[in-house]
């Protein structure tokens, strides 16, 4: 029977795409889990740095954390046990830590034990005593495994072909060895500049694509772990590996010059196949030069533009134990891309779902378009039968011309090819000839909905030849929004489609045109991300780019990772790098974890003391402003001056938390600077409008504390009316996006915020919707000459505000990770039900309500543990159906843990 940890973590990825069937199966996975000891049938998940059983960290006091559903309200004490031996544990003791019993509801604990080692396993259980009896509830026994922890203890060298940068067919390796004794263990740990598919014994090792992830590759570069313990065999066996070029080498040309990056190589890789024998001995096989090199299929592969593979220039098992590798030649040493090589530990890029053509249109005899009935990021697969020779080409868009045929020009604008040999989004497969031929891309992807198929002589097709594959970062669903208003639905659905299609390792603004991270896109979909992702360990991985991205002087590029130029004299500015405050501060919120704000303490305290020595009047004009609106244009001042204020406010709350009393006055001091400063420019305190009472220059203000909480109401109302004299439509670019919502809601104008968020048409999520949209879009206007993107994720807090405006989840920042519940939901006019789910830390938080006749049915879930301050609208009372009755404290009242029934009704009826 597997972990408990297991059957949540199913149940969450299960909740995403089975429905009924779901349940079916985890009842039978539960009942079968009820034949464990009395103690062990509560179900706990356990995580080490955010992730489940990890292997290969090298963080000397790992983060362990456990969530546990069992009897009771709350956690009273636990006790932490760690050894190198599950049998200690599953017998009470433990030699590496033992907390003892300690006082407290936390849930999230620093390893404090004995030094960790290397390559070691070390298992882990922790006992919860709850608020309903004197025995613990015991959690399963887990584990995590430590990597090379130190760079001492890689071994061997890192290799390359030899080849010039500008070589494009890829680098294939291969390692013979033989092995006489019994392998207990065995794991390989591997670093490349660029991307890599490792294989042992012909078989791929692991499902991950993509790896490793792409950081700045002159300062920091990551290795992989790897359990390869069942790949291996005694006797002979074969390592092979394919390098490809990723981010490291790029050898396509667009606006971005990544094809100038000083980093720039031939790709290379270190490996260490540390392998453990049954008797305790260990051996270790190491990149060195005996291992063997050749050129394979891939003739070139672009990160950027697509993969051209001949198939004729296959070798049929070159990755295995009887190849005979004679005519391939010697590895040659290659220099460290870095000094600084550290473990990968986050959600890995997967294939997450195969996606079968909805259609196929013959063009003619050699042309045939595909069509998924959607878009996503990713690539496609194609099975295809013809004379050897025979050139397919695929071209990926996300629209089609009148012809039918399929059209790049929305994506291909900052395209600049040398020549015909690299055509964007193509990918080129020459068949060997010899019947059916497979072919899927190993080192790239792209946005498209449709794939046109052009072969150079006629081929046999059919609808069942292509099927896409949607690839992204593999994080687990762990948010759910379903409301009676099925466009409202489909914008959730299309916002993390969006969401997932740019995050490949870091949040991108799109999977085709550019594949950047930009930092404003990722900081406004930040709080999307996290209520329907725990994408945490991908963005902590982020913010170590920020920190090797910073200039001295605390200035940081608009796109991280760049290069050693671009995005430092452009687009950047508090209104875009305001990622280095403001999501290491919803981690914060979101999981009650601070690492990620200690972590970028200092990097913060550059960057606003950067913008406070240019600007000491406490205003500012750096930034791009309010991005791709739909007529009005706010002040670039205004907005960027908020930011500033955001990011000092952040840093003020930071130093407090960190026990720097001095840095937090200081701070403190500063944003309030900051907000005079806007105040005293911009707004008028008699009309209670700041600038011209643009819906941007009012929803900005309002959503991010600028405006004095006397003037609030004065302020929210001037908004409204603003949106009603614009006829309910939206006017705003990316930043008013990000506040409006917001700032209607949280102001007494939540059923103004609905009717923007649910209107259909032109301009609104809806209209995108009700145009065929299965992504969110670039821009407002569908038939824009620019900025013209059809999956982009920048207008994308629509998928946040449905769990903070109508569904009312919000975290607390005084109990963060949803240690208490902030819950105020709005039962708008127009929508007769709605329920949001969102799985934080401490478990499930529900909140559903829908309307039946003169009253509302609210329905509440407060994990263990967790605790939850709900406030209803003015006006109503309330009647507890289930659960304990609430007790009032003024307008709010107090939740503990349990499941609520409430019946509302309006004090006037």
């Amino acid at each position: 029977m597997q972990d408990h940890e297991h059957l949540h973590s199913l149940n969450l990825r299960l909740n995403k795409n089975y429905g009924m069937k779901k349940n079916i199966l985890l009842f039978f996975l539960l009942l079968a889990s009820s034949t464990l000891p009395a103690q062990q049938t509560s179900l706990f998940t356990l995580r080490c740095e955010h992730l489940p059983h990890p292997i290969g960290i090298d963080a000397a006091q790992p983060r362990l954390q456990w969530e546990v559903k069992t009897a009771g309200k709350e956690q009273s004490h636990y006790r932490i046990m760690v050894d190198t031996d599950s049998a200690k544990l599953a017998k009470g003791s433990a030699s590496n830590w033992n907390t003892g019993k300690i006082a407290s509801a936390q849930t999230l604990v620093n390893y404090q034990g004995k030094k960790l080692g290397p390559f070691t396993r070390y298992y882990w259980k922790v006992e919860v005593w709850t608020d309903t009896g004197k025995s613990p509830v015991s959690s399963p026994i887990t584990y995590f495994e430590t990597g090379m922890m130190e760079g001492k203890n890689w071994q061997g060298a890192w290799i390359s072909d030899g080849q010039d940068m500008h070589f494009k067919t890829a680098p294939y390796f291969r390692k013979s060895f033989q092995r006489s004794k019994k392998i207990r263990s065995a794991r390989v740990y591997i670093a490349a500049a660029g991307l890599f598919e490792l294989s042992l014994n012909g078989e791929k090792t692991g499902n991950h694509r993509l790896d490793p992830m792409y950081t700045r590759f002159d300062k920091r570069n990551l290795y992989v772990t790897f359990d390869v313990t069942q790949q291996l065999k005694q006797g002979n066996n074969s390592i092979g590996l394919i390098l490809g070029n990723g981010w490291y080498n790029h050898q396509s040309t667009a606006v971005w010059n990544f094809h100038k990056a000083g980093w720039r190589a031939r790709p290379s890789f270190l490996l260490n196949l540390r392998i453990q024998y049954a008797d305790c001995s260990v051996e270790t096989i190491a990149t060195d030069t005996s291992w063997k090199t050749t050129t394979g299929p891939i003739t070139f592969n672009s990160i950027y533009t697509a993969e051209h593979y001949d198939a004729r220039l296959e070798q049929k098992g070159w990755n295995t134990p009887s190849f005979n590798d004679t005519h391939w030649r010697n590895a040659i040493p290659s220099k460290a891309p870095s000094t600084q090589i550290t473990a990968q530990t986050l959600h890995p890029i997967r294939d997450v779902e195969e996606i079968p053509a909805i259609s196929m249109n013959r063009i003619n005899d050699s042309i045939a378009v595909f069509n998924l009935g959607r878009n996503i990021s990713g690539v496609s697969s194609i099975r295809v039968k013809g004379p050897a020779g025979t050139i397919i080409r695929m071209k990926h868009g996300e629209r089609l011309l009148p012809n039918g045929r399929v059209d790049l020009s929305n994506i291909d604008v900052h395209y600049r090819p040398k020549g015909n040999d690299d055509p964007f989004q193509t990918d080129i497969f020459i068949l060997p000839g010899n019947g059916e031929a497979y072919f899927k891309p190993r080192f790239n992807y792209k946005g498209f909905q449709y794939v046109e198929v052009q072969s150079s002589q006629p081929v046999t097709l059919s609808k069942e030849s292509l099927t896409g594959h949607f690839m992204h970062s593999d994080v687990p669903s762990i948010g759910h929004i379903r409301s009676s208003n099925p466009t409202l639905n489909k914008i959730w659905e299309a916002t993390n489609n969006a969401y997932l299609s740019n995050l490949f390792g870091y949040p991108t603004d799109c999977p085709q045109r550019e594949k950047n991270g930009w930092t404003g896109d990722a900081h406004i979909a930040v709080e999307t991300g996290l209520y329907s992702y725990d994408a945490f360990t991908i963005y902590e991985k982020w913010m170590a780019d920020h920190r090797d991205e910073q200039q001295p002087n605390g200035v940081l590029p608009s796109i991280i990772p760049t290069w050693g130029g671009w995005g430092y004299d452009w687009g950047n500015g508090p209104d875009w790098t305001s990622t280095i405050a403001i999501i290491p501060w919803n981690l914060y919120l979101f999981y009650g974890d601070a690492q990620p704000l200690r972590d970028s303490y200092p990097n913060m305290k550059k960057y606003v003391d950067y913008i406070n020595e240019i600007s000491p009047s406490g205003l500012t004009d750096w930034g791009l402003g309010d991005w791709v609106p739909v007529k009005s244009v706010s002040p670039k001042e205004l907005t960027s001056s908020i930011y500033y204020f955001v990011d000092a406010t952040i840093l003020s709350e930071t130093a407090k938390l960190l026990g720097n009393l001095n840095d937090h006055t200081k701070y403190e001091t500063l944003a309030q600077k900051i907000r005079n400063a806007i105040n005293t420019k911009y707004l008028d305190t008699a009309k209670g409008i700041y600038g011209s009472g643009l819906q941007t220059e009012l929803s900005a203000p309002l959503c991010w504390g600028i405006v004095p909480d006397a003037l609030r109401a004065k302020v929210a109302a001037n908004l409204h009316q603003r949106v009603a004299a614009d006829g309910y439509a939206l006017d705003v670019g990316i930043l008013g996006a990000k506040a409006i919502l917001n700032a209607l809601s949280e102001n007494g104008y939540a059923n103004t915020a609905y009717q923007l968020a649910a209107r259909e048409t032109y301009p609104s999520w809806g209209w995108w919707v009700k145009n065929g949209a299965t992504t969110l879009y670039e821009n407002w206007d569908i038939n824009a000459k620019s900025d013209i993107s059809l999956n982009h994720i920048m207008f994308g807090e629509i998928g946040a505000w449905l769990y903070k405006g109508p569904g009312g989840i919000k975290p607390d920042p005084a109990q963060p990770g949803f240690k208490n519940v902030l819950l105020q939901p709005h039962f708008v006019d127009g929508l007769e039900s709605f329920e949001a789910s969102h799985c934080g830390p401490y478990g499930e938080i529900v909140s559903s309500w829908k309307k039946e006749k003169n009253k509302i049915i609210y329905n509440v879930e407060i994990p263990f543990n967790s605790t939850a301050a709900l406030r209803l609208p003015a006006g109503m009372n309330m009647k507890t159906t289930k659960g304990a009755a609430p007790q009032p404290n003024g307008t709010t009242f107090h939740l503990s843990a349990g499941t609520y029934t409430f019946e509302l009704t309006s004090v006037s009826k």
